[in-house]
């Protein structure tokens, strides 16, 4: 686990969530819940998904975090950061203290050459 929360470190957004690197999101994995916002055949498919991550589909996400812990770390991930982006302003007006959003989705972490799970 990273000595500072990927959290602490991330880019405050107009959103109230914060962006993070890819890095740091490989980095925090088992600290953090990573949620992969993409559909289906994106998870499994060319780009793959940050291994520990959880697919829940953006439609699913309001619904699926019902039931999540509102105060632990929360990454959202998408192909670009787009996607996750709104999934990630949604869980703030519901109340999640702190939700960060993968800067640049799937699409930098792979052009970062981290590890990948298809």
């Amino acid at each position: 686990m990273p000595s500072v929360s990927p959290f602490e470190r991330g880019q405050p957004t107009r959103g109230g969530y914060r962006d993070v690197s890819p890095a740091d999101t490989i980095a925090a994995r088992g600290a953090v819940r990573l949620v992969d916002v993409r559909e289906p055949h994106e998870y499994v498919g060319e780009l793959g998904h940050v291994p520990g991550s959880e697919l829940v589909p953006l439609a699913a996400v309001a619904a699926a975090a019902t039931a999540w812990d509102r105060e632990r770390d929360v990454i959202l991930i998408c192909r670009s950061g787009a996607r996750s982006g709104r999934a990630a302003e949604a869980m703030v007006a519901a109340g999640f203290a702190r939700v960060m959003n993968m800067a640049g989705g799937m699409l930098a972490y792979n052009a970062a050459g981290l590890p990948v799970e298809r």
